[in-house]
C-alpha cells in the first residue's frame, strides 16, 4: 500500500474547537494531510477567537469573532454542540454525547475553563468571562453602567475593568495579592501597574479577600462592603480535562496533559496542544504551560507536522518555542516574550511611571525574557534575540535611546 493511500485512510478528531483545535485541523490541510479530519466542539457556536470577547465583542463593537475558516472547503467535519466524555486510548475510540467516535489519531485540544469563586455559583449578577455567551450575557450589563466588582487584577480582570471604565461604569477590583498580576510578574515590575486603575478612575484593593457574594452586594474578609450590580471573577483557569479522567492520559500537578516535546501525549496516538498541555522546554529548562494566545497558534503546526511525519516515518519536530503574548488595559499596549523565571539580572528601559517602558531579564548576559509597555519594537527586536539566546551588553541594554538589536556584546 502507498504512503499516500495510507495517509488518506487515516482519521484524525480534534477535539476542542478553539484556536488551537481550529489551528490544527487547518494545518493538518495546509501541510498536504488526505485523510479524514473531524473537528468536535462543545459549544454550539462556529468556531472563534477569544482575545475580542473582552474588547470589541463585550462593548457591542462587533457581533462575534468567528474564524474566517472555510472548514468545508477544506474538507473538514465541524460537530459543533457536542461534548466529548472520555477517550478510550486501546480502542482508539472518542466518547461523546452523540455516542463514539473513532479515530487513528486524536488531537487533545480543550483549553482551559474559568476558576470559579467558591461560594458564588448560583448568586445573581455573578459572572465569568471566557465564551462568548459569557460576553453576551455581559453586554448589557455594560451598557447599564452598573457598579461593578471584579475579583482578580491579573491580566482578564485588568482587561475587563478597562472595558468597563470604557463603557461608564464604577469598577472596584478586588485582588488577594499584594498587587496585580502577582501570579505572573515579579512585584517590582507589577508595581507600577497599581498606578494605572486610579489613571483609569477604577479603584484598585489589594489584601482583599472574597468572604461571600450577596445579591447586589461583595462582602469581604474584613467586612466592608462593596455595592455590586454586577460581579465578574477572573482568578485564573485550568486546563479543560476533567473529562479525561479513567482514560489513562498522563496529567500533571494542574491537571494538565503532560506532552513530550514533540506534543504527544502518554497514550499511543494521541497528541495534546495548547491551554490544556504543558510541555518540556529544552530553552528553559523547564515544563511549560502556557495559557497564552500565541501558544495556541504556534503549537498546532507542530502537530499537525508530526502526524504527517508518523505517517511517512519522517523525524518528529520538537516544539520549544519563545512564549509570547499581549494584553490591552488602561490605554496601554502591554507585551510579553519568554519566560523569566531563572534570570540572574533585571535591566529596565525607560521610567516605569511613565507611558512607554520595557523590562529585560538576562541569564549569564543572555536575553531570556521581556516586557514591553508601549514599546512594540523592543518586542519585536527582543524576541528575536531571545530566540537566537545572543549575548547582550547590560550597559548598552539599559540605555531606552538605543535599540535593543544594537545592544548586544
Amino acid at each position: 500500500m502507498s504512503e499516500q493511500t495510507t495517509q488518506s485512510q487515516r482519521r484524525v478528531v480534534v477535539v476542542g474547537a478553539g484556536m488551537a483545535g481550529v489551528q490544527t485541523a487547518v494545518a493538518l490541510r495546509e501541510q498536504g494531510f488526505r485523510g479524514t479530519v473531524t473537528l468536535i466542539g462543545a459549544e454550539p457556536h462556529q468556531p472563534y477567537d477569544r482575545p475580542p470577547l473582552s474588547k470589541a465583542v463585550l462593548l457591542g463593537k462587533s457581533e462575534g469573532s468567528a474564524f474566517d475558516v472555510d472548514f468545508e472547503a477544506l474538507g473538514i467535519e465541524l460537530l459543533l454542540g457536542r461534548e466529548a466524555l472520555g477517550v478510550r486510548p486501546d480502542d482508539h475510540e472518542l466518547n461523546t454525547e452523540a455516542g463514539p467516535v473513532p479515530y487513528d489519531v486524536l488531537v487533545l485540544a480543550t483549553g482551559a475553563e474559568p476558576v470559579r469563586l467558591p461560594g458564588a455559583e448560583g448568586v445573581p449578577g455573578v459572572h465569568l468571562l471566557r465564551t462568548l455567551d459569557d460576553a453576551e450575557r455581559l453586554r448589557p450589563v455594560l451598557a447599564r453602567q452598573h457598579d461593578i466588582v471584579v475579583v482578580g487584577a491579573g491580566w482578564i480582570g485588568a482587561e475587563f475593568a478597562t472595558a468597563a471604565r470604557e463603557a461608564g461604569c464604577s469598577v472596584t477590583v478586588v485582588e488577594a495579592a499584594d498587587r496585580p498580576l502577582a501570579g505572573a510578574l515579579p512585584a517590582e515590575v507589577a508595581a507600577p501597574m497599581a498606578a494605572w486603575y486610579e489613571d483609569a478612575g477604577a479603584v484598585l484593593r489589594t489584601h482583599a479577600r472574597v468572604e461571600r457574594v450577596e445579591p447586589g452586594e461583595v462582602v469581604l474578609d474584613d467586612g466592608s462592603r462593596l455595592p455590586a450590580g454586577a460581579v465578574v471573577v477572573g482568578i485564573g483557569a485550568r486546563p479543560a480535562t476533567g473529562w479525561l479522567t479513567g482514560s489513562g492520559i498522563e496529567l500533571g500537578a494542574h491537571r494538565e496533559v503532560l506532552a513530550d516535546a514533540y506534543l504527544r501525549s502518554s497514550a499511543p496516538d494521541v497528541h495534546a496542544v495548547g491551554d490544556c498541555a504543558s510541555f518540556p522546554s529544552g530553552r528553559y529548562g523547564e515544563r511549560l504551560l502556557v495559557h497564552h494566545w500565541d501558544n495556541a497558534l504556534q503549537g498546532p503546526r507542530t502537530v499537525a507536522a508530526n502526524i504527517i511525519a508518523a505517517a511517512t516515518g519522517a523525524p518528529p519536530a520538537v516544539y520549544d518555542p519563545v512564549p509570547y503574548f499581549w494584553s490591552e488595559q488602561f490605554g496601554r499596549f502591554v507585551q510579553y516574550a519568554g519566560h523569566h523565571t531563572s534570570a540572574d539580572a533585571t535591566l529596565w528601559r525607560g521610567d516605569p511611571s511613565g507611558p512607554s517602558w520595557s523590562v529585560c531579564w538576562l541569564r549569564e548576559t543572555r536575553l531570556i525574557a521581556l516586557l514591553a509597555v508601549g514599546r512594540p519594537r523592543d518586542l519585536a527586536q527582543g524576541r528575536r534575540l531571545i530566540e537566537a539566546a545572543t549575548p547582550m551588553d547590560p550597559r548598552l541594554l539599559a540605555d531606552p535611546t538605543r535599540p535593543l538589536k544594537a545592544a548586544t556584546a
